[in-house]
């Protein structure tokens, strides 16, 4: 077990590349200018937990979780990321209705400047799994929780117990969550989302009609495959998928952390007006 102290101080050389840029700036680099190395395949077998399912968390001897920022919902530049899933769209590819693609492309102009998520508010979506500090895996078998350390240091609940939506959702931040296992692959379909929120660092919108379907699977120890689905008629003109990998940290836990102490993302970012 390590302390918070030594957790704080091995993640400083995180806090200070990432919490020093604004999180928007880093999808806007072209993928010429930000390549990464291939993750190398981690010999250690996939735990599995008491309920017979894949551990998406670590063992008493191997402590840690995972990390979400090598990937982005579609691939940006010419290249396609060694982190992105193979079904990852390149981003002239998105089928956005015209409203939503003159939305996303000023927020693209405006650096992301306004992302909710660097204000501290709720992520839904991918871009939940898109922040520094971890995200952990909880499973308690008839539901699944979701703890994110960066941002609000939310957390999000899935339910796993064959239940049906309810008739009335009110929208929420995560929306309305509930899945089922597919062999070693859960998947989770969700609806109910509100409007706060973008569904990615990389300022895609979304309305109240959107319906997401994530795919969660570990194919070794240090990777886990993301990968989402969205459905909304209201920003796009068809479902499109998007994903990425995220990457195993060897003895990362949770700390203190609160987005909202001395979040210092906003005056850093540009185009701020107001």
């Amino acid at each position: 077990m390590i302390t918070v102290k030594k957790h704080k101080s091995r993640l400083l050389s995180l806090i200070v590349g990432f919490a020093t840029l604004a999180p928007c700036v880093l999808f806007l680099v072209p993928a010429a200018q930000a390549q990464f190395p291939e993750p190398e395949i981690d010999p250690m077998p996939v735990p599995r937990n008491e309920f017979g399912h894949p551990s998406f968390a670590g063992t008493p001897e191997r402590m840690g979780n995972w990390q979400g920022l090598l990937g982005t919902l579609a691939n940006r530049g010419p290249q396609r990321s060694a982190f992105n899933i193979p079904e990852s769209l390149m981003y002239d590819e998105v089928p956005f209705q015209p409203w939503a693609a003159e939305l996303h492309a000023e927020r693209i102009a405006k650096g992301g400047a306004y992302d909710p998520h660097t204000r501290c508010k709720p992520s839904g979506g991918a871009r939940m799994f898109h922040t520094p500090y971890g995200m952990e895996f909880l499973d308690l078998g008839e539901e699944m929780i979701l703890i994110n350390v960066g941002a609000p240091h939310s957390w999000r609940r899935i339910w796993v117990d064959g239940r049906e939506f309810p008739a009335d959702i009110e929208p929420g931040w995560y929306g309305y969550s509930i899945g089922h296992w597919e062999d070693d692959t859960l998947v989770v379909t969700t609806k109910g989302f509100n409007t706060g929120f973008w569904i990615s660092r990389g300022g895609y919108p979304h309305t109240e009609q959107l319906t997401t379907i994530e795919k969660f699977s570990r194919p070794d120890w240090g990777r886990l495959k993301y990968e989402i689905t969205i459905d909304d008629p209201g920003a796009y003109t068809q479902p499109w998928t998007g994903g990425w990998y995220m990457t195993w940290g060897d003895g990362v836990e949770p700390f203190d952390y609160l987005c909202q102490e001395n979040n210092l993302d906003p005056d850093r970012m540009l185009g701020i007006d107001q």
